[in-house]
């Protein structure tokens, strides 16, 4: 089998193995395995269930992490899907199936630019190259980042996310903003013994959807939109609710802070207090936690932070160099969505750039899937950056 074909078949056979949030065990394990017998020196699993490979030069410089995520949204539509969700079945020049384009295929792609470059240069290289395949990215963008991020303490980062082959430089980040109003329940039947929750609720998410959020000249608007809103109790069965909640994405720019996201939010509520002195309000961030395949257990306030490079900064350049050597132009841009350079950007300040391979678009959908050109040239433009950041055959460029 050529290594064109070790490729594709590596990326068919993450796709073959389920892996939703939580539940990442079979391709952690797999790739585990596949590390080590393609000459990784190292391969750890850490308590979230990620999986770390490292190979190291034969000469020192820098640490370089390339990462993807492993674990994927689930198929709740099977009956939209014309291929096998999990079949990974080709067809013109697609492998079809959950996680193809976000982000197996990059996975598949990053491991075995690693092992290609290592096995070309005979290790003659600078520095440590190490790969991570993450876990509860999807719920959790940039959290198990940072516990790769304090093993590691790596100088730069590439994320792997789909880019379309362009080279990401940023990104919005994410909040999960609560606003509760609290009432006082009473039987409806009854409704002036009472205070109605919903209307106090109502009043200020009117005066919510006045707030103007802040606009960056390269990540665009922030954006502050209501996702969802529940009663209590519920159903109300004759009961006036005597709690609301209700849940905004905030998507945020560089530099804002938990502090700065909700600053407005609490001025609101002040603003509607004036009005309705019996208004009684509280907002905060979301808190997650779910279990890993592991059995340990991952949590975290909902804020995953923006962050940007600079299109001078060394990291930009070098992998901008490299990629046009492996034949890709990768103009400069940014994600549109949230990914786990939040944690290593975002939280740690760590230098970090996104490229990988197939459409953002293409992410969560039914017949997802991933075109084997756009495969091929991700693992080109991978190693490509490689020898920019760990050069071979030279002392390093510190």
């Amino acid at each position: 089998m050529d290594r064109d074909q070790q490729l594709i078949q590596l990326c068919r056979e993450l796709i073959r193995r389920p892996s939703t949030s939580g539940q990442e065990e079979a391709v952690a394990k797999y790739l585990e395995s596949v590390m080590a017998s393609c000459g990784f020196d190292a391969v750890t699993v850490d308590r979230y269930g990620s999986v770390l490979g490292r190979i190291t030069g034969k000469r020192p410089g820098r640490t370089v992490l390339l990462d993807g995520h492993i674990d994927t949204v689930p198929v709740d539509d099977p009956g939209r899907w014309t291929h096998d969700p999990f079949g990974a079945e080709i067809a013109d020049g697609k492998i079809y199936g959950r996680g193809a384009s976000d982000m197996k295929g990059s996975v598949a792609a990053m491991v075995t630019a690693a092992a290609r470059f290592a096995e070309d240069t005979g290790r003659d290289f600078a520095g440590n190259i190490y790969v991570s395949c993450t876990v509860h990215e999807e719920c959790f963008e940039g959290i198990a980042a940072q516990e790769i991020a304090q093993a590691v303490r790596p100088d730069m980062v590439i994320v792997g996310e789909a880019t379309s082959t362009t080279l990401k430089i940023g990104q919005r980040g994410r909040a999960e903003v609560v606003v509760e109003t609290e009432g006082q329940s009473c039987h409806s039947s009854n409704p002036e013994k009472g205070v109605n929750a919903v209307y106090h609720m109502a009043a200020l998410i009117e005066e919510i959807r006045g707030i103007e959020p802040p606009v960056h000249p390269v990540l665009g608007r922030g954006i502050l939109e209501l996702t969802d809103i529940i009663s209590a109790p519920y159903p109300g069965a004759s009961v006036v609710p005597g709690l609301c909640r209700a849940t905004f994405d905030r998507r945020t720019l560089a530099g804002e802070t938990e502090e700065s996201v909700l600053a407005p939010i609490q001025a609101a509520i002040r603003r509607v207090q004036e009005r309705i002195p019996a208004l009684r309000a509280r907002t905060y961030l979301a808190q997650g936690q779910e279990t890993c395949w592991t059995g340990d257990t991952i949590a975290a306030k909902r804020f995953f932070p923006a962050w940007l490079m600079d299109e001078e900064d060394e990291l930009v350049q070098k992998a901008r160099r490299g990629l046009r050597q492996a034949g890709i132009d990768a103009p400069l841009s940014h994600f549109s969505f949230c990914t786990n350079g939040s944690g290593f950007c975002g939280v740690a300040g760590i230098p970090t750039v996104g490229f990988g391979p197939s459409l953002e678009s293409l992410a969560h959908v039914a017949d997802e899937y991933i075109e084997i050109e756009q495969l091929l040239s991700a693992c080109r433009g991978f190693q490509g950056i490689l020898s920019q950041l760990c050069p071979a055959g030279a002392p390093p460029d510190l």
